[in-house]
């Protein structure tokens, strides 16, 4: 059960969950249209994992994993995948070679370019067709969602 802090009105709480979910799933459609314009060369879980890998730089997979809110097992073989296409890079680490690191490759980076081009293309047009009164307020919100959230700016997936 979640808690809720002390002077929080627990119905506000409520109306922005709702809110949040009802756009996510309005976020999740515009990002499977997305990579499904790719092709069948990344799935949404493997986008997310390039993401990540392009967002937060060189990673080893316990760590890659942890962003991914997975089992090491499980990013293991995302990353076998990713790497066979070519997406993705591994190798050792040059502060010890026992260690694995991964990093995205130019192929990996040019399709998180695509991918988001297409998406951020998509959600433009719904922001343009919103009152404008509406969006005042919705980049702080946003920005203070995804920071909760732990999420790195857009920005750092087109750096």
């Amino acid at each position: 059960m979640t808690r809720i802090p002390a002077g929080v009105d627990a119905s506000d709480v409520d109306a922005v969950t709702d809110a949040v979910l009802t756009a996510s799933r309005l976020l999740v459609a515009v990002s499977v249209r997305s990579i499904a314009a790719a092709g069948d060369a990344v799935t949404l879980p493997q986008f997310r994992l390039l993401v990540v890998l392009q967002t937060r730089g060189p990673l080893k997979h316990a760590d890659l994993a942890e962003h991914l809110g997975v089992t090491p097992s499980t990013a293991s073989r995302m990353v076998d995948r990713l790497v066979t296409v070519g997406f993705v890079d591994r190798r050792h680490s040059p502060v010890s070679r026992r260690e694995i690191v991964l990093t995205l490759t130019r192929e990996g980076a040019k399709i998180v370019r695509q991918v988001t081009a297409r998406r951020r293309k998509e959600i433009a047009q719904i922001v343009a067709r919103m009152p404008g009164e509406a969006r005042t307020g919705l980049v702080d919100a946003l920005t203070a969602f995804a920071e909760a959230g732990g999420e790195p700016p857009a920005s750092a997936a087109w750096s």
